[in-house]
């Protein structure tokens, strides 16, 4: 695969916004080209969650879509990238991608990516979970997907949340096979 295709980042409206942004901070410090799309209530939880601007999110990435636009160059199969993070994911987007309902550019996106068989991996951000939850997720996953709720992890010590965000987002560019310093993989009780 090549290193200068972009990878598609879509952020919803899940609660969880700053894991969108701070993977955008880490594809940009390892120079990976990004392609970014940010749903309506991804704008409100970035303005209710963080203090980053969405202006500022839009800067972080290569390339910035409108969610009408179904134009875009990430709505095409033959616009080759690396595949695509969505995070947070929402159920209603995790639903969308799940049931094939392309109303947007970022089910459609996803959609693109499935069917192309590249990697998508989903950061689905919502508990608890009742069966129809699970059971879109088992859908997604049957399609290909990679279901990666942000979990916490504690073997690597972390001494602030933003440890903990970091973990999940660097899980989930390992899943991409995309190096990054975001913490410190286990190597065993000794290593």
């Amino acid at each position: 695969m090549s290193h200068n295709l972009p990878l598609v980042v879509a952020i919803t409206g899940a609660s969880g916004a700053v894991y969108g942004i701070e993977a955008l901070k880490a594809l940009k410090a390892a120079k990976v080209p990004t392609h970014l799309v940010l749903s309506q209530a991804a704008l409100q939880t970035i303005k209710l969650e963080t203090e980053t601007s969405a202006k500022v999110v839009r800067e972080l990435a290569d390339q910035v879509y409108d969610e009408g636009d179904i134009a875009a160059a990430i709505s095409s199969g033959s616009f080759k990238t690396r595949g695509m993070l969505v995070a947070p994911c929402s159920i209603k987007t995790l639903s969308g991608i799940a049931n094939s309902y392309a109303d947007g550019l970022i089910v459609r996106a996803a959609d693109v990516t499935l069917k192309e068989r590249r990697p998508l991996v989903l950061m689905v951000r919502e508990t608890p979970l009742h069966k129809g939850h699970l059971e879109l997720m088992l859908r997604a996953a049957d399609m290909g997907a990679i279901i990666l709720p942000p979990l916490p992890a504690f073997y690597h010590h972390p001494k602030s949340v933003m440890d903990i965000v970091h973990q999940s987002v660097g899980k989930a560019l390992d899943l991409l096979n995309i190096e990054h310093n975001l913490f410190t993989p286990w190597t065993g009780p000794h290593g």
